[in-house]
Parts: structure tokens; sequence; C-alpha cells
């Protein structure tokens, strides 16, 4: 279990380059070796280097769990193939939908998936099928995009900064585990977009203060 700061392709928003899950961890194919090293021992997890329509943006266009992974419908073919070989056992599915920033638009751990209220009753579907879990439409704090202004795992929640009590109270009973606020990157709401985590380690962009660090640590029971 570790705790780290960096950053990837020189940003500190590094959860826009990476999807994590308790099993593997998505990354551009620009990631070097030393930080795809890095982010793999601090998260206990396999790399997978791929790229989503020529782009590094992992933890934008795509949503997974220890279940499966969907992916936007704008992956070329060869790209996907390539990614569903890499992925034996693993339910790898591209879904047809307007909001193809799944990574975003979706906040998911094993058992639940909290997801933007905007997703018809046809992509709910899909989204609980490929990744075997209970969804929940919500916005937090006045933003639909769950995925990247909330972090979840196993272990733990953090959402942002801006979720009112009632919210707060809410996620609480829908996840069943610890739940807390904060922000990232000094400041920041996109608290999904700065940080990679699950239950075995947090990786947060450098610009993280300490006070943002032990409050994502203790949300996330690290």
């Amino acid at each position: 279990m570790g705790v780290v700061k960096t950053s990837l392709n020189g940003n500190d928003y590094i959860g826009a380059f990476a999807t994590v899950t308790e099993r593997f961890i998505l990354l551009g194919l620009n990631v070097t070796e030393h930080k795809e090293e890095l982010l793999s021992k601090t998260l206990s997890v396999q790399p997978i280097k791929t790229s989503i329509d020529g782009s590094d943006l992992l933890g934008i266009y795509t949503a997974g769990n220890s279940n499966g992974i969907i992916l936007p419908e704008l992956m070329h073919e060869e790209e996907f193939h390539r990614l569903k070989a890499a992925m034996p056992g693993f339910n790898v599915h591209r879904m047809h939908t307007d909001l193809n920033a799944l990574g975003n638009n979706i906040l998911v751990n094993d058992k639940i998936a909290i997801i933007n209220p905007e997703y018809s009753d046809k992509e709910e579907k899909v989204i609980r099928d490929v990744l075997g879990v209970e969804v929940v439409r919500a916005a937090f704090g006045g933003f639909t995009t769950v995925g990247a202004s909330n972090i979840l795992t196993n272990a733990g929640a953090v959402l942002n900064n801006r979720t009112t009590d009632e919210e707060l109270e809410d996620a609480k009973k829908w996840l069943g585990i610890d739940t807390t606020q904060s922000t990232a990157n000094t400041g920041s709401l996109s608290i999904g977009l700065c940080a990679l985590a699950n239950s075995k380690g947090m990786v947060v962009g450098e610009a993280t203060t300490g006070f943002e660090l032990a409050r994502l640590s203790q949300g996330l029971g690290l």
C-alpha cells in the first residue's frame, strides 16, 4: 500500500491519463517506463498500455472495475481488438453513447456505479451488465460528471467539496463505506481527474497539498 505524488505527460491531472481498478491500470502509450513502474507498484496492479482514437486520455474515455471495462465507440477497431486480447477474462465492451467521456461520467467500484443522470435507460443497462454492479443516477455538488469530480474505491470514497450534506448522506447510504470530502491539486474540485486510487494505494498530482493528501488518504482508508 502506498501514496505518492507525480505527474503524467507533464500534467498534474493524472486521472485524465489512466484508469485504475483493483486488478489493472490502463495507461496511454506515451507514459514512460519509469512512470508505468511507479504507478503499477504503488497501486499493485497490472499495467496495460493502449490508446483511444490515438489519444492518451484513457482516464477521460474509459470506465472499469474488476469485472470489465467500458470503452467509447470512437475507439479504433485495431485498438479495441488489441486491448481485448490483452485482457482475457474481462468484459471489454464499446458503448454507443453521446456521453462518450465515460471516465468523466461514471464513478464505479466493484459493487456500485454512480452515473451521470443524463444516460439513457439503455445505456444504464449496458453499464450495469458490463461492470456487474448496481447502478445509481446522481450528481454531487452540481456536477453530473461524477467520475471527474469524485473518487471511489472498494475501501472508501471522497466527494468534491461542493457536495451538499444531503448528497453526502445519500452517498454514504448507497456506498456503505467511509465517505468524506476534499479538493486536490491545490483547490481543484475535479478530484477524480487529480488522482488514481484503489484499495491498495493512491497516486495524486504533484500540486496536491499536504492537507488535501491527508483528507484523500483518510477518506480512502489509506
